[in-house]
């Protein structure tokens, strides 16, 4: 997948009849630390009013995804930054 393409989500209100649905799109974006070979990968996803994190190893949507408001994201990036690796 392209990382400047949407990827699109039912809402899970839509039925299969056809009724009333609405389908919001993600563009997901790997981590500059993501490598080739499968190891651990994230990818997030800024919106206006969230930030979506997700494992880029399901990408296929079938994964979890941890959502958080912008605060703690500009939070978590400030000390990810600043705090050497072990």
């Amino acid at each position: 997948m392209n990382d400047t393409e949407p990827t699109w989500f039912k809402s899970s209100y839509s039925g299969g009849e056809g009724g009333t649905c609405l389908q919001v799109a993600y563009v997901w974006r790997k981590s500059s630390h993501s490598g080739g070979a499968g190891g651990e990968c994230v990818e997030v996803s800024p919106c206006p009013h969230a930030i979506h994190i997700r494992d880029s190893k399901q990408s296929d949507g079938t994964g979890p995804t941890l959502t958080v408001t912008p605060t703690p994201w500009t939070h978590f990036l400030a000390y990810a930054t600043t705090t050497p690796t072990l």
